[in-house]
């Protein structure tokens, strides 16, 4: 059968073709573009990784700051809260001494007025006396028809009252 005859010198330009075609195709492909395309991807990977470090580095330099914010946050907070006590002690004690010095001021106005009364009371009961005394004489005179000197009334009249 010539069919079979040829199949060694068929099968053999074929094998040597594909041979040719891939060690081609293998050092075309694999020996120039695998290595670019290789050497791209370790590039991307290194790449991502990088970014990650640098990702992982800011976010704690980030919680690092946060903390430190909030440290400080907590510190003015705390003076905050101090000088608001300072302020309520300050302004209790202004509160106390205007107090204490309206208190002085009424109680001298009290004591002003007490003298003014008192003096008004001893004025008043100096004039009753008097008018007592004058009456009294008066009444001895009209009753008795007799002449009693003023500082004799006025005696009576305070060994009375």
């Amino acid at each position: 059968m010539p069919q079979i005859a040829q199949l060694a010198a068929t099968y053999s330009s074929q094998i040597f073709w594909l041979l040719l075609t891939f060690g081609f195709v293998f050092f075309v492909i694999g020996l120039g573009m695998v290595p670019k395309v290789q050497s791209t991807v370790d590039a991307r990977d290194k790449k991502i990784a990088d970014d990650l470090e640098a990702a992982r580095a800011g976010s704690a330099a980030a919680d690092a700051l946060e903390a430190d914010w909030r440290a400080r946050e907590n510190e003015a907070r705390a003076a905050a809260q101090a000088r608001i006590v300072q302020a309520k002690a300050e302004a209790a004690r202004n509160r106390e001494i205007a107090l204490a010095k309206a208190d002085a001021a009424a109680g001298e106005k009290l004591a002003a007025a007490e003298r003014e009364i008192e003096a008004g009371r001893v004025k008043a009961l100096g004039e009753i006396e008097a008018v007592a005394a004058e009456v009294a004489s008066d009444i001895v005179q009209r009753v008795a028809g007799a002449k009693v000197p003023a500082d004799m009334a006025l005696q009576a009249v305070k060994a009375v009252i």
